[in-house]
């Protein structure tokens, strides 16, 4: 393939200094609702998260987010799994989301703190029952000998829970990413593009500026 002759120009619009408000959060729900009611991308919630262990090399993966206001964004997760393991030794964490039809990116970074014990409970009650059994069975991130020793113990335990409450896995549960910093990147014809980065002060204050493209 010659991927160098592949390329497009962006032209659907412009972030102004006029559109950007004294919180990053006000736009972040502006852009969201957008990519939702515009129906150009079948997952506008999703969301890479990065994280590093011990060693320090970097890892990314694809998460939902569920929730956010202005403590920060909520996504669930196996806390046995590769992030959680990371998460549990280094909380610094980046997340991103890419509307690409929509010629937008936002990128946070920050630290991920764990949420109570009732938040993970109310979440996980309000999953279907079957994405509940598929919690409570994966050992997420662990090897496995095959899909259909996965399935088997799957329907195993679809049938022993039926009509009963399942028991949320103790570990389970979410996070909140805590931002520190949050930046807005808008599309740009002649990749002149939009960026604006908003920084926390120590006083709770956001301090934004545009950055080059």
């Amino acid at each position: 393939m010659d991927l160098q002759s592949i390329r497009r120009d962006y032209n659907i619009g412009h972030l102004t200094e006029a559109d950007v408000p004294n919180t990053p959060f006000t736009l972040f729900e502006s852009w969201l609702s957008n990519a939702v009611e515009c129906g150009l991308n079948s997952d506008p919630t999703a969301m890479t998260v990065a994280t590093v262990d011990s060693q320090g090399q970097p890892s990314q993966r694809i998460v939902l987010l569920k929730g956010f206001d202005e403590s920060g964004l909520r996504f669930f997760t196996n806390k046995q799994s590769h992030k959680g393991k990371d998460l549990a030794l280094n909380p610094k964490v980046s997340c991103h989301f890419a509307w690409l039809a929509l010629e937008r990116q936002v990128h946070f970074r920050g630290h991920a703190e764990p949420l109570s014990e009732q938040q993970n409970d109310d979440y996980f009650y309000s999953r279907p029952f079957e994405s509940q059994i598929a919690a409570l069975i994966s050992n997420q991130s662990q090897p496995i000998g095959s899909r259909d020793e996965l399935v088997k113990y799957y329907q195993d335990q679809l049938e022993q829970y039926q009509g009963k409450q399942v028991p949320r896995p103790k570990h389970w549960g979410g996070y909140r990413i805590v931002p520190s910093e949050v930046e807005f990147w808008q599309g740009g014809e002649h990749r002149l593009h939009d960026r604006f980065l908003y920084r926390l002060e120590s006083n709770g204050d956001w301090v934004v500026q545009r950055l080059q493209p």
